[in-house]
């Protein structure tokens, strides 16, 4: 799987005053009408049942520009998850969740189904707004390093 390429994004999700974002490459567009996305996440962190909970997440794309970002949020290093939101600039959209401000394009979702497979919980959800940031070079990983295209 290393060697499949994945445009790097932070996924998040807040409820009950509890916020949750994490670095995935995992994610894609499932339909244009209505416009849905899905993202896959572990399934063996128990942190991530937030997800379920709070009924919505957004998928944050980052720039080539963002690797520290990413790694802020890839949990590979000794940023605490409750510290995670001190790095960027977050705001909110429609649904609650956090929305960084300084994404290439950020799509809050409405949550409409959550499937496990294997070892991974997927999202599906559906676009209920979209916020386009500047257009840049995208930060994908590919072979267990960041790269940009």
């Amino acid at each position: 799987m290393s060697r499949l390429a994945g445009h790097v994004h932070i996924v998040t999700a807040a409820h009950e005053g509890e916020r949750r974002g994490v670095t995935i490459t995992a994610a894609c567009s499932v339909s244009d009408k209505p416009a849905t996305l899905l993202v896959c996440l572990n399934g063996a962190n128990p942190r991530n049942d937030i997800f379920a909970r709070s009924g919505s997440f957004a998928l944050n794309l980052l720039g080539a520009d963002q690797m520290d970002l990413a790694e802020v949020f890839s949990g590979r290093n000794s940023i605490a998850p409750a510290e995670r939101f001190e790095h960027g600039t977050w705001d909110e959209l429609k649904t609650g969740s956090p929305i960084l401000r300084e994404a290439v394009a950020a799509f809050d979702c409405r949550l409409i189904d959550v499937k496990t497979v294997a070892t991974h919980i997927v999202l599906f959800g559906e676009v209920v707004a979209v916020t386009l940031g500047v257009q840049k070079p995208a930060l994908v990983y590919l072979d267990r390093d960041y790269r940009t295209l």
